[in-house]
């Protein structure tokens, strides 16, 4: 049956083999001590995983399948992977496969980089539609009853280092994604999709002029405001592997703009706990401020530090943007925190008392140098996050309740970071596209991050269900009747029809029933997955909830 359909692809199907099977002796090959040693210190940058065909980034996912950081006699099994991929170049590799799975009843997933939260580029016993590959680009122009200017068409397997380059070669920006290396027309864009430029723009959904798609029926379709316009709603922002595979994506784009750019780290070394927390507070105050001017910010808040990088002002100048943190600035001082000022070359500075803290501002002729100067890689297989959007309401009316909550999580002394993602995304019209309408009102989304560990399971799911059960309920008792940010959301976040589609999930399940009535496409958390299980004493078989 599989080498059948494989020639019917030209060559194009690809078992899988886990990247981690030269650290075991087992079905895929010998033990390896150098391959196993090599990949051990490379496992935790997303570059190790985003060019296979079956790997994923969120090791909850992989359930110890085949771990790299246990000993060489433990098993390596495809377990949680996917079985197959089809390394997908045209429709026609799309169709296909979709017809091969539904004949053969087997599930079926979506992948590009397998950069997910919550696995759902993968599935036990799957075929996975690998988009990786389709990396063509073009700008065009673009016109419409809605739009009339540059677009930029994009296949499925660009990422989003990809389309920063090639629109700032021609003179354009994009929105996308902070990470360099998140896929741009996959669950990015179809859950919505913040970044440094949405409080400029609005987020990756509010640009999206066209989805070049293939239905579960096979159907290949073209979906606009004017066409198909239920689908195009639904796949602008309700969620990505969910109502169909997406070939192409074409958006707005926009000039090129001289951006300033900052950064800001407070060690908590020698600092009270009074003093830290205040300077935490400012910068949480000025946010409005700060996003209200288009700028982006980016904080992370650990036991140990506060960091803010970056902080971006596309079309904001340096001046402007020194101005908007002076309240942070003047904090500091006013707490006599020693801190190193740089405009360009970098330095830190140790205080009397230990710390260390800096901070540093710059300006870029164009956002593409400032994000390429100011962005840093974040690695994401060594946490299991959950989160939870901060309306803008509750930092101007009860900033002191949310820091608590902030603290209380951090106390917990388990290693937890809390991180702030700041945008304004009110600019666009919520009817427009399926993005919750909670993040129209919101000023951040709060992520909270908890530890992996790849030696003790147990810990581990100890603390996913502390993220769970203790940790975002404190950030929802703030937030009655709110939300999360569908790829960033806890993976066992309860009610997540309302938490993460908001007053859409009825409409997003009716039409998710007229282009996929037979439920191919499967995914946690998505619209319509609450109808099946994935039965773990049958090894993760996908089944159907009585």
């Amino acid at each position: 049956m599989w080498d059948s359909f494989n020639q019917s692809l030209g060559g194009k199907l690809v078992a899988t083999t886990p990247i981690a099977s030269p650290c075991h002796h087992g079905p895929f090959g010998p033990y390896d001590a150098q391959q196993c040693s090599e990949l051990q210190s490379a496992w935790f940058y997303p570059e190790t995983h985003f060019d296979t065909s079956s790997s994923i980034m969120a090791p909850y996912f992989t359930n110890s399948s085949c771990n790299p950081f246990l000993p060489r006699n433990a098993s390596c099994t495809l377990g949680n992977y996917v079985s197959y991929s089809i390394n997908a170049s045209t429709r026609h590799d799309v169709q296909k496969t979709l017809l091969f799975a539904r004949t053969n009843n087997i599930r079926l997933t979506i992948r590009n980089t397998g950069h997910d939260y919550n696995g759902k580029a993968t599935g036990a016993g799957a075929v996975a539609i690998w988009t990786h590959h389709m990396k063509s680009m073009r700008i065009l122009e673009y016109r419409s009853p809605t739009y009339t200017g540059k677009s930029m068409k994009m296949g499925a397997g660009v990422q989003a280092n990809d389309v920063y380059q090639y629109a700032s070669f021609s003179g354009f920006v994009i929105v996308g994604s902070i990470s360099p290396t998140v896929g741009i027309a996959g669950g990015y864009t179809q859950g919505g999709g913040h970044g440094p430029l949405a409080s400029k723009f609005g987020m990756a959904a509010d640009q999206v002029l066209e989805w070049e798609v293939v239905t579960a029926s096979g159907e290949h379709l073209t979906a606009t405001e004017s066409n198909h316009a239920d689908l195009y709603w639904a796949l602008s922002g309700g969620g990505g592997g969910t109502y169909g595979v997406v070939i192409s994506l074409t958006v707005k784009i926009y000039p090129e703009l001289a951006t300033s750019a900052a950064n800001l780290t407070l060690s908590s070394v020698g600092v009270d706990q009074e003093s830290f927390w205040d300077v935490v507070e400012s910068f949480q105050r000025s946010l409005p401020s700060i996003v209200d001017a288009s700028g982006y910010a980016s904080f992370f808040l650990t036991n140990e530090s506060f960091t803010i990088s970056p902080i971006l002002g596309p079309g904001v100048s340096k001046v402007q943007l020194q101005q908007l943190l002076v309240p942070t600035l003047t904090k500091l001082e006013k707490r006599a925190i020693q801190y190193s000022k740089s405009l360009s070359d970098h330095p830190t500075l140790a205080n009397g008392n230990g710390s260390i803290s800096a901070f540093h501002i710059d300006e870029f002729p164009t956002f593409h140098d400032s994000y390429r100067s100011y962005n840093f890689p974040v690695n994401v297989s060594q946490l299991q996050i959950g989160g939870r959007l901060i309306p803008r309401s509750l930092v101007q009316n009860n900033i002191s309740s949310l820091l608590h909550a902030q603290r209380s999580i951090l106390g917990a002394g388990i290693g937890a970071i809390v991180t702030g993602v700041c945008v304004n995304v009110s600019v666009a019209d919520p009817a427009v596209n399926a993005v919750n309408p909670v993040w129209r009102t919101s000023l951040y989304d709060a992520v909270i991050s908890t530890p992996f560990s790849y030696t003790n399971n147990s810990l581990s799911v100890a603390y996913a269900n502390l993220l769970t059960n203790r940790f975002l309920p404190l950030l929802e008792d703030l937030t009655p009747g709110g939300g999360a940010y569908i790829n960033e959301a806890d993976f066992q976040q309860p009610d997540f029809q309302h938490v993460l589609y908001g007053v859409n999930y009825p409409r997003l399940l009716a039409i998710k029933a007229k282009y996929d009535p037979l439920d191919m496409f499967y995914a946690l958390a998505a619209v319509g997955s609450e109808r099946w299980y994935e039965d773990h004493s049958r090894g993760g078989r996908l089944c159907r909830a009585l």
